[in-house]
C-alpha cells in the first residue's frame, strides 16, 4: 500500500483501473471488515478540518456590541468620572454579568447547532466483502469500493471503475459550473484537474448517472484537501427576527437616552437641582429604562426552537427557518415515503394472459402468487415453473434493477430504492434470487433511472440472444412500446386496454410501474435511441405503498391550521387521487398533470394553484413553477425534495425541505430542514414547534419591556414632579438583572398554547411589537409605576426613611413582575385555572429564584451597603404581596374587556390564507 504520508501524491487519474486496485491492494469487491478497520486506524478518518468556531474572547466581546450594553458603559464611565465609583463598579459588575449570561448561552446555543449539524454527517453507499453497505462517509479508506449515482456527493477521491452516463459538477474544485463527462479511461499525467475524467473528487456533486469507484485518497490528501477548502464554520446567530430587535433597541435607546437627557435638562431649568444629581438621574432613567438582556434571551429562545426540533427528527440548517416555519400557509409534499410509509409491496402483476394477485406485505420473500378471475384470486397458487410469462416478468424486474434484498439480524431490509427493493422481493417469493440472477446474467450496460427520462433500462444476455430490459412509468412506456409479449408471441399493442389496466391498478392506490424488452444485436453501449422505440410490452405491476397514520392526522392538522397540503408525484394521477383521499386532502376532485402545467402560462397556473391539491407525473421543474405560482399568489411555501434536481425549488421556497434518509447531499445542500425521519408529520410538527418559540418570544418582550418601562417611568416622574428618586440607578440595573437571568428566561420554556394549531399562519412581515403588544406594555407599565410610587410613597407617610422606601418600592417593582410573569404565560386567555397558575415548573422555578435573590438583598449586610437598602417589616411584605395580587388580577380583566370586544392577541395573519390557500374560514 502506499504511504500515506507521501511528498508526492499518486497522479491516479494516468492509472487504469486494475492497476489503481493493485497499487492499494483491492479487489472489485472491496475490503473485507477488518482490512477497513486497520486502514481506518492508518489513515485516520475521512475528514476534512472544519473551520475554526469563534474564540471564546471573541464571543465574550460581542456581548458588548450593541447599543443598550454600550450606553449602559458609557453611564458606568461618566458616574466614575464624577466620583461616584459605587454606581460605576456596581454598573460595570451587572454589564459584564450579562454580558456572561448572553456569552454561556449563546456558546451553549452554537453548541447544541454543531452538535444537530453533526446528525448530517453524510453517508457513503460501499461493497464491503461483496455486500452493499451504507455507512458514515468519514469511515471509508484508500481501497474502498464506492457506489455513487445522482445527487451524491462524492465522499472521497475516486478512480472511476465503471461509469454510467455519469457527470459530476465540480464547481468546488475548478470553479467551472458546467458538469464534466467521466468515464473509466486513463488520461495524461499532467492533465489538468478539470481534464481528468477517470476521476471522481470529493465534494463534487453527482448530476447524472451512476458509477462504481477505487477510494484512492481521502480527507486531507484529496484535492479538496490539498487546496485547504474549508467547511463552513459556526452559523452565526443572526436571524430576521434578530436583526429586527436589534433595530428596535438602537431606536429605543435613542429615545431612552433623549427621554434621560430632556429630564435631566428639565430638572435643573426648573426645579434648579444640583447639575451632578441630574446627571445620576438621567444615568438611573437610562439604566432603568434600557432592556439590555432582551437580545441574549431571544437568542436563547430561538436556540431551544431548533434544539427541540432535532429530537423530534426536524434538523434546522438555517436558523431564520425557525422564523419562517410559523408562516407557512402551504405545504407542497412529495407523496412516496413523506406522506406514504415508503414500504412498497408488489400486490399485483397485469400480464397480457390477465392479473395475477401476490400474498404478503413487507419486504419478507413470503408469499404465492394467485391468478384473477371475475375479479377475485383463485384459492390455488400458481406453480411459477409452469407459468413461463410469469417467471420471465419477475426475471426482468430483478435484472433491470440496482435493488438488493438482504437479511440482518432477523429482519429483511431492502438496501437500495424501495421501489426497485418490492420487485426484488416479488421474485425472491419466487424463489429467483438477485445473487442467481445476476451472476448468470451479467450487466454489459445501463442507462440510470432520470426523473426528465422515466425509465431505466439494462443490457444483458438471455438465453444465447442479447436483451435490451425497460422499467420505468407505464405511460412512458405505452408511448415506446408497439407490440405486447403474449405467450410467447409478440402481437398489436392495445393502447386503450393497456390504459384502462393502468387505471384499474391506480385505483387501488397502487404505484404502477411498466416492464418491456427489445432483442438487440451487436449493442456494446447503450444510447436513449436504442431504449425509445419498437418495445415490447411485458406487464405492469401494481406496488402498494400505505399512507402513513401520522400524516393522516398531520393532514388534519394542518387544514386545522390554515395550512394547505398539496402532493407533488411523479405517480399516476389516478394513484395519486386515491391517496389523497386516505389522507383527507381537501381538494381530490382532480388532479393535474406535469404536462397540463408545461400547457399552462404563468397566469393560469395562478388561477388554478388554489383549487388543486394532487399535481401527478410532475417532475422537479414543475415543482419550482408551482412554488413561484403559489408566492405569486401571496402564500408562504414549505417544499419538500430529495433529488439533485430539486435543488431550484428548494431554493426558491419559503422553507425548503429535504429528506434525511431518501434525500441526496444536492438536496440538503439547497434545503433549510431536513427530516431525519422522512415524514410528512414532522413538517406539522415543526411549523408547531416554530409557532410556540415565536409565540414565547412575543410573551417574553411582551414582559420584559414593562419592568424597564416602570422604572424608568417612576424616576422620570420623580425628577419632573422635583421629588426624591424612588429607585436609585444601582437599583434599577439590579432589578434589569435579576429579572432578565430569572424571571425573563421562563417564559422561553413554555408549551405551546393548546390553541396553537387551530390560528391562522402569521404574515411573515408583521411587526413584532404590533398595537396590542404595545397597548399591553403601556397599561402594565403604569400598574408597576403607580405600584412603585405608591409603595415609596406610603413608606414615606409612615415615617419610613427614604433608604427603606426605596427598598420597599424595588421589592415591589420585583414581586409585581413576577406576579405579571403568570398573566404573561396567555397573551389574552385567562390564566386564573389551576393550570394557568402552576402548570409552569420553568414560571416558578424562576419566581421562587427571584425570591431567594429579593430577601438577600434586602437583608445581607453586604448588599445593603452597596445598595443602600434596608431590612423590610412583615406588614411591608404583606402590602407587597397584596399590590403584586392586585396587578394581577388587573391584567386579567383587561384580558376579559379585550376578549369581549373581539381581540384576538394574535400577531398579524397572513391576509386572506384561508382564501389563498382555497380553504374556507371557520
Amino acid at each position: 500500500m502506499t504511504d500515506p504520508n507521501r511528498n508526492e501524491p499518486t497522479a491516479w487519474h494516468a492509472l487504469d483501473g486494475d492497476e489503481a486496485l493493485k497499487r492499494l491492494e483491492g479487489t472489485s469487491d472491496g475490503l473485507d471488515g477488518e482490512e477497513a478497520a486497520r486502514r481506518l486506524t492508518e489513515h485516520g478518518p475521512n475528514q476534512l478540518q472544519q473551520a475554526e468556531a469563534r474564540p471564546w474572547w471573541k464571543r465574550l466581546l460581542e456581548q458588548f456590541n450593541n447599543i443598550l450594553m454600550l450606553v449602559l458603559i458609557v453611564a458606568a464611565i461618566a458616574s466614575l468620572v464624577l466620583g461616584h465609583t459605587l454606581d460605576a463598579a456596581a454598573i460595570f459588575g451587572v454589564v459584564l454579568i450579562i454580558a456572561l449570561i448572553g456569552f454561556i448561552q449563546e456558546g451553549k446555543a452554537e453548541q447544541a447547532l454543531e452538535s444537530i449539524r453533526q446528525m448530517l454527517s453524510p453517508q457513503a453507499k460501499v461493497l464491503r466483502g461483496g455486500k452493499r453497505q451504507t455507512i458514515p462517509a468519514e469511515e471509508l479508506v484508500p481501497g474502498d469500493i464506492v457506489l455513487v449515482e445522482s445527487g451524491d456527493r462524492v465522499p472521497a477521491d475516486l478512480r472511476l471503475l465503471e461509469a454510467r452516463r455519469f457527470r459530476t459538477e465540480e464547481a468546488s474544485l475548478t470553479g467551472e459550473s458546467t458538469p464534466v463527462d467521466k468515464s473509466t479511461e486513463a488520461t495524461a499525467e499532467d492533465a489538468d484537474l478539470g481534464d481528468r475524467t477517470g476521476m471522481a473528487y470529493a465534494s463534487t456533486i453527482v448530476v447524472q448517472g451512476n458509477a462504481r469507484g477505487l477510494v484512492v485518497e481521502t480527507a486531507a490528501n484529496t484535492e479538496i484537501g490539498r487546496i485547504s477548502e474549508m467547511l463552513r464554520g459556526v452559523e452565526k446567530l443572526k436571524t430576521p427576527l434578530l436583526r429586527q430587535i436589534d433595530r428596535a433597541g438602537q431606536v429605543l435607546a435613542l429615545f431612552i437616552l433623549a427621554a434621560a437627557v430632556l429630564t435631566g435638562t428639565f430638572g435643573v431649568l426648573v426645579h434648579a437641582q444640583p447639575l451632578g444629581d441630574m446627571f445620576m438621574a438621567a444615568v438611573g432613567l437610562a439604566v432603568a429604562a434600557i432592556p439590555e438582556g432582551m437580545p441574549a434571551i431571544v437568542t436563547i429562545g430561538l436556540a431551544l426552537g431548533v434544539q427541540t426540533m432535532a429530537k423530534k427528527n426536524a434538523i434546522i440548517r438555517r436558523l431564520p427557518a425557525v422564523e419562517t416555519l410559523g408562516s407557512i400557509s402551504t405545504i407542497f409534499s412529495d407523496k412516496t415515503g413523506t406522506l406514504t410509509r415508503n414500504e412498497m409491496t408488489a400486490q399485483a402483476i397485469w400480464l397480457p394472459s390477465g392479473e395475477v394477485r401476490i400474498e404478503g406485505i413487507g419486504f419478507a420473500p413470503e408469499g404465492s402468487f394467485h391468478r384473477v378471475s371475475d375479479g377475485e384470486p383463485d384459492r390455488e397458487a400458481l406453480d411459477l415453473d409452469e407459468d413461463h410469462a410469469l417467471r420471465h416478468f419477475l426475471k426482468v424486474g430483478v435484472l433491470c434493477n440496482d435493488a438488493e434484498l438482504g437479511e440482518e439480524q432477523g429482519r429483511w431490509k431492502i438496501h437500495g430504492d424501495p421501489t426497485e427493493g418490492a420487485l426484488v422481493v416479488a421474485a425472491a417469493k419466487a424463489g429467483l434470487t438477485t445473487e442467481e440472477l445476476r451472476g448468470k446474467h451479467d450487466r454489459h450496460d445501463a442507462i440510470p433511472f432520470e426523473s426528465e427520462r422515466k425509465y431505466m433500462a439494462t443490457l444483458h444476455t438471455l438465453d444465447g440472444e442479447q436483451l435490451l430490459l425497460v422499467k420505468g412509468a407505464p405511460d412512458r412506456l405505452l408511448e415506446m412500446c408497439h407490440r405486447v409479449r403474449d405467450d410467447g408471441n409478440d402481437i398489436e399493442l392495445d393502447v386503450g386496454l393497456w390504459e384502462e389496466r393502468i387505471n384499474d391498478l391506480s385505483s387501488r392506490g397502487l404505484r404502477v410501474l411498466a416492464l418491456a424488452e427489445k432483442r438487440v444485436r451487436d449493442i456494446h453501449e447503450l444510447a436513449d435511441e436504442h431504449a425509445e422505440e419498437e418495445l415490447v410490452l411485458l406487464g405492469l405491476v401494481g406496488l402498494l405503498d400505505p399512507p402513513r397514520d401520522e400524516a393522516i392526522e398531520a393532514v388534519k392538522e394542518c387544514l386545522a391550521a390554515g395550512i394547505r397540503p398539496v402532493m407533488i408525484t411523479g405517480d399516476h394521477a389516478v394513484t395519486a387521487l386515491a391517496i389523497a383521499r386516505q389522507l383527507g386532502f381537501a381538494h381530490t376532485e382532480r388532479a393535474i398533470t406535469g404536462r397540463e402545467i408545461e400547457a399552462m402560462s404563468d397566469a393560469e397556473l395562478e388561477e388554478v394553484i388554489l383549487e388543486v391539491d394532487v399535481f401527478a407525473r410532475a417532475a422537479p421543474e414543475h415543482k419550482l413553477r408551482l412554488v413561484q405560482a403559489m408566492q405569486a399568489r401571496g402564500g408562504i411555501c414549505a417544499m419538500t425534495g430529495d433529488g439533485v434536481n430539486d435543488g431550484p425549488a428548494l431554493k426558491r421556497a419559503d422553507v425548503g425541505v429535504a429528506m434525511g434518509i431518501q434525500g441526496t447531499e444536492a438536496a440538503k445542500e439547497a434545503a433549510e430542514m431536513v427530516l431525519a425521519d422522512d415524514n410528512f408529520a414532522t413538517i406539522v410538527g415543526a411549523i408547531r414547534e416554530g409557532r410556540k418559540v415565536y409565540d414565547n418570544i412575543r410573551k417574553t418582550i411582551t414582559f420584559i419591556l414593562p419592568t424597564n418601562g416602570g422604572q424608568g417611568l417612576a424616576i422620570m416622574l420623580a425628577v419632573l414632579a422635583g421629588s426624591t428618586l424612588p429607585v436609585t440607578p444601582l437599583q434599577a440595573l439590579w432589578v434589569n438583572m435579576v429579572v432578565a437571568v430569572t424571571l425573563g428566561l421562563a417564559l422561553a420554556f413554555e408549551h405551546a398554547e393548546k390553541d396553537i394549531m387551530t390560528r391562522k399562519p402569521r404574515d411573515p412581515d408583521a411587526s413584532l411589537l404590533d398595537l396590542f403588544l404595545l397597548w399591553r406594555v403601556v397599561f402594565v407599565s403604569l400598574l408597576l409605576l403607580a405600584g412603585v410610587f405608591g409603595m415609596f410613597s406610603w413608606i414615606q407617610a409612615q415615617g419610613g426613611s427614604v433608604e427603606l422606601a426605596r427598598t420597599g418600592a424595588v421589592n415591589m417593582l420585583v414581586m409585581g413582575s413576577a406576579a405579571y410573569l403568570i398573566n404573561s404565560r396567555y397573551l389574552l386567555r385567562s390564566t386564573l385555572s389551576v393550570e394557568g397558575i402552576f402548570g409552569s415548573r420553568p414560571v416558578w422555578g424562576s419566581i421562587g429564584t427571584i425570591v431567594v435573590l429579593q430577601l438577600a438583598w434586602t437583608y445581607l449586610p453586604f448588599m445593603q451597603v452597596i445598595f443602600t437598602s434596608e431590612g423590610l417589616g412583615i406588614g411591608h411584605w404583606g402590602v407587597i404581596l397584596a399590590a403584586s395580587l392586585a396587578i394581577y388580577l388587573v391584567v386579567e380583566v383587561e384580558k376579559q374587556v379585550l376578549r369581549a370586544r373581539g381581540v384576538n392577541g394574535q400577531p398579524a395573519a397572513n391576509h386572506g390564507s384561508h382564501d389563498r390557500t382555497g380553504l374556507k374560514s371557520s
